[in-house]
């Protein structure tokens, strides 16, 4: 598994990962099995997430584009209802420029942290 997973991070087509572990697809439709979870670091996203997408079919990309849209508006009026707080907006409008970047410094340490990263 660790061999198709650096091929794959690598960019080799299905073919070649195939040749290089003795199997063939059947006719058709390729057989792929995603991955359990991606990299908590992010680099491997992609070998996580072509397969999942190239064997989604029409429904289930149309399933992950309504869930993502949806989601998507959920969070937005989350943050429209909170920045339009009283308390909230005027602690952002004069901690904001502080807040966000030890924010996201935060969130990317955390994912360092949990990613066993040495």
């Amino acid at each position: 598994m660790a061999l198709v997973h650096e091929m794959l991070t690598e960019g080799h087509s299905r073919r070649a990962i195939e040749t290089a572990h003795g199997a063939s697809a059947p006719a058709g439709r390729a057989r792929w099995r995603s991955p359990r979870s991606p990299s908590p670091t992010g680099a491997t996203t992609s070998a996580f997430y072509v397969p999942v997408f190239a064997t989604a079919g029409i429904g289930g990309m149309t399933g992950y584009v309504a869930v993502f849209l949806v989601l998507v508006a959920v969070w937005c009026f989350a943050g429209k209802f909170s920045a339009t707080r009283p308390v909230v907006a005027k602690a952002l409008a004069r901690w904001g420029h502080i807040l966000l970047p030890l924010v996201l410094i935060a969130i990317g340490l955390l994912i360092v942290i949990e990613g066993g990263a040495p």
